[in-house]
């Protein structure tokens, strides 16, 4: 199996951000959005025609996906809620708050082959003016939730982690892996990736270390057709097998936050990089990729 292709350059496709996230592909139109997190901007790359600012004030948006409708579902820092953009533009409050007290500042999020919506909500949005508006936590913790695609009920399905932040299903949905990028403000704080089982329903169980990031911290991640995990560090992409070996490093020269798997053929990884945004294509195509053609 070759993952990294040999003779396929990374290409610069955009920069000029401060701190580039959460990168969404929209199979139906072959486009692209991501965020620029202290800008407080959500950006579109459009091929052909480049990179235009597809909302100047975006709430300090970080995560992005598209669900099987092909609607953007993006995490607000500064509303600390997910929401939902609909066909017509209208926006749609997924989640803001829990036990009736606001959440902390919703980081990434997916949408699970049944419907429901997994987001992890660490504190990273309401420490400094950078990614949202300082204040209080009113949670106990940063917690990974789940919502339920019937009812729309909000529960914790993870109050575990220190900071969980980027998050990716197995190829089955039976393994969730979320990030614990802890380390990267709190000197006793983790830079692994754990693993948990799910059941019917949702729940998760029997936690263990996936992947541990010798460079930086885990921030996002995606998962590919063969159920490797592709996951973002300070010294670019790590691909690691899902028995938790690493089959491959891929270099990337500035801090990667995101990445996803697009284009027509699903093979062209997207990588948001601090100032720029990058693709390359690879010799595999994304979960997600794949999930969104099935789903038509």
């Amino acid at each position: 199996m070759t993952v990294l292709l040999s003779n396929a350059a990374l290409e610069k496709l955009h920069s000029g951000m401060e701190w580039a996230e959460g990168p969404a592909y929209f199979p139906a139109h072959d486009t692209l959005i991501f965020s620029d997190i202290p800008n407080s901007q959500l950006l579109q790359w459009v091929p052909g025609l480049g990179v235009r600012v597809l909302d100047q004030q975006s709430n300090y948006t970080n995560g992005n996906t598209c669900d099987s409708a092909g609607r953007r579902i993006s995490c607000e820092h500064l509303t600390n809620a997910v929401v939902r953009i609909e066909g017509d533009g209208s926006r749609t409050i997924i989640a803001s708050t829990y036990n009736h007290s606001r959440l902390n500042s919703p980081n990434d999020v997916v949408v699970s082959d049944d419907g429901a919506m997994w987001f992890t909500d660490p504190s990273y949005g309401i420490l400094s003016e950078r990614e949202g508006h300082p204040r209080a936590s009113e949670q106990p913790g940063c917690q990974v939730y789940r919502v339920d695609p019937q009812n729309g009920n909000i529960s914790i399905a993870c109050d575990s982690l220190y900071m969980p932040n980027g998050l990716a299903f197995s190829i089955d949905e039976k393994t969730l892996y979320v990030a614990d990028s802890s380390h990267s403000h709190f000197s006793d704080g983790f830079h692994h990736v754990y693993a948990f089982d799910v059941a019917a329903g949702g729940s998760l169980s029997n936690q263990r270390v996936f992947y541990e990031v010798a460079y930086g911290v885990p921030d996002g991640m995606c998962v590919d057709e063969h159920d490797n995990v592709w996951c973002s560090s300070a010294r670019g992409i790590e691909v690691i097998a899902a028995d938790g070996s690493q089959i491959a490093h891929l270099p990337v020269p500035e801090t990667v936050a995101n990445l996803t798997f697009g284009g027509p053929e699903g093979n062209r990884l997207f990588i948001t990089a601090t100032t720029s945004l990058y693709a390359v294509y690879t010799g595999v195509r994304g979960k997600e990729w794949l999930d969104a053609k099935s789903s038509k």
